[in-house]
C-alpha cells in the first residue's frame, strides 16, 4: 500500500481544463495503485482568490491561493504541477525548480524553443540535486498506445517505414466560437499545432522510439476574426458565450505536414480543430515491414495489429481490446472487456511521476524530450513560412 509515513505534498497552478484532469489524478492514483509516496494535495493557485477558493473545495485541495511565488517558496511543498496557458510555463517551471520543486509541466513545454531550452537547462541543473521533471503527454499512458509501443520495442512489425498521424477536433469550427486565450499566439505560441499536434508528434516518436529529422509543412486559419467571449468563458473548449465585439485570430487553425524520421522512416501528420464531426480522433498507424498497428482515441481501448508472416489468405487486421491485467497500467483498475477513459492517461501520469520520484528514477518524458517536441514545432512553423523542407537540430 501507499506509505502514510512518505507524504508528497504537491501545488497545483491553475485549475481550469487541465487542473480538473489533473486533481482527479492526484485524487485518484493512490487509491488505485501501490505507491511509494503518499501524495498530498496542499495548495491549488488561481488568479482569482474566490474562483481559487471553489475550485480547493470542488477538486479536493486543501487550501488555495493567488500568489504562486510565495506557495513555491514553501518548506511544506515537494512538487509544483504546472497547468497554465503555455506563456507562464517557463517562469513558473524554472522558479519552481530553483526551489527544489520537482515539476509537472503542461505541454507543449513552452511557447518557443529558446523558453524550453532554458528550462531543459533548469531541469538539468536541478536534477543533480535529486529533482525531477515530467512533461504532461498523457496520451503516453494509454494502455493501447503503451502497447503499441512494446510491440514495437519487441520487433513484432519489424523495421518502421511509414507513420500517419492525425489529431482531428471540431470545436471551433463555428466561425462564431469565441476568441479563447488558445487563439492568441503570445498565450498559448501556436493554434491547432501545438495544442495537439505537439500530442501526436510525441506520439509517433514514442511508439517507434524514432525521432523527427526534417518536416515541409503548411499551416491555414481559415477563420481570421471572432468575437470576444463574454463573461468568463475564455477558458474553456465550448462555442458559446460569445459577444459582438471581433478579434483577430493570431494562430493556426490547422497544420499538415510531411517528415523524415531519424531512420529514414516517413511520416505524414495533420492537426486541426476543424475537421467537422470529430471530436477527439487521435489516429496513430505505423507500417512496418514486418506489419502494421493502427489506433485511435475515439475508441481507445483497441490496438490494431497485423502480422505480415501470416498465410494471406487469413491475414487481416485483428482488434486487441488492451483491457486484459497483462497490458500496460491495466492490472490496477477492472475486470478484462471494462474499458477506461480519458481520465485514466492522467491517472497513469501520476503513478508514473511518484514511482520515478521515489526511486530516484528520470520520468519520461522529460524536458529534454519536450523540447525535441518543441522543435520539431518551431521547424513546422518555419516551413510553412519559407515552404521549404526543415531540419530538427539533434540534442
Amino acid at each position: 500500500m501507499t506509505d502514510p509515513s512518505k507524504p508528497l505534498r504537491v501545488a497545483m497552478v491553475g485549475h481550469a481544463f487541465m487542473g480538473n484532469a489533473h486533481s482527479q489524478a492526484w485524487r485518484t492514483a493512490p487509491h488505485f495503485f501501490d505507491l511509494p509516496l503518499r501524495p498530498e494535495m496542499a495548495v491549488v493557485v488561481g488568479r482569482d482568490a474566490d474562483r481559487a477558493a471553489e475550485a480547493a473545495t470542488r477538486l479536493g485541495w486543501a487550501e488555495s491561493s493567488t500568489d504562486w511565488r510565495a506557495v513555491i517558496a514553501r518548506d511544506d511543498i515537494d512538487l509544483v504541477d504546472v497547468c497554465t496557458p503555455g506563456d507562464t510555463h517557463a517562469e513558473i517551471a524554472i522558479a519552481a525548480l530553483r526551489a527544489g520543486k520537482h515539476v509537472l509541466c503542461e505541454k507543449p513545454l513552452a511557447n518557443t524553443v529558446a523558453e524550453a531550452e532554458q528550462m531543459t537547462a533548469a531541469a538539468q541543473e536541478a536534477h543533480a540535486h535529486g529533482v525531477r521533471t515530467m512533461v504532461g503527454f498523457t496520451y503516453r499512458r494509454v494502455p493501447a498506445i503503451a502497447l503499441a509501443r512494446r510491440m514495437v520495442e519487441e520487433g513484432r512489425i519489424g523495421e518502421v517505414r511509414h507513420v500517419r498521424a492525425q489529431y482531428l477536433q471540431d470545436w471551433i469550427a463555428d466561425p462564431d466560437a469565441p476568441l479563447s486565450w488558445r487563439l492568441d499566439k503570445a498565450r498559448a505560441g501556436s493554434g491547432a499545432l501545438g495544442d495537439i499536434g505537439a500530442h501526436v508528434i510525441d506520439l509517433a516518436q514514442y511508439v517507434t522510439g524514432d525521432p523527427v529529422a526534417e518536416v515541409t509543412a503548411r499551416l491555414e486559419t481559415f477563420v481570421k476574426e471572432r468575437p470576444y467571449p463574454a463573461g468568463d468563458t475564455a477558458g474553456g473548449l465550448g462555442g458559446g458565450g460569445a459577444a459582438t465585439e471581433r478579434g483577430p485570430v493570431t494562430v493556426d487553425d490547422a497544420a499538415t505536414f510531411l517528415a523524415t524520421f531519424r531512420s529514414g522512416a516517413m511520416g505524414v501528420f495533420e492537426a486541426t480543430r476543424f475537421a467537422t464531426g470529430r471530436k477527439n480522433a487521435i489516429r496513430l498507424e505505423v507500417n512496418g515491414s514486418l506489419g502494421s498497428l493502427a489506433f485511435d482515441f475515439e475508441d481507445m481501448n483497441v490496438l490494431e495489429y497485423f502480422d505480415a508472416r501470416e498465410d494471406s489468405e487469413v491475414a487481416a487486421f485483428r482488434r486487441i481490446l488492451a483491457t486484459d491485467p497483462g497490458h500496460p497500467y491495466v492490472a490496477a483498475w477492472w475486470p478484462p472487456g471494462h474499458g477506461l477513459g480519458y481520465e485514466h492517461g492522467f491517472t497513469h501520469q501520476v503513478v508514473d511521476l511518484v514511482e520515478a520520484i521515489a526511486a530516484g528514477g528520470d520520468p519520461a518524458p522529460s524536458f529534454a524530450d519536450g523540447l525535441q517536441v518543441q522543435r520539431v514545432l518551431a521547424a513546422v512553423e518555419t516551413s510553412s513560412d519559407t515552404r521549404t523542407w526543415q531540419e530538427i537540430p539533434q540534442q
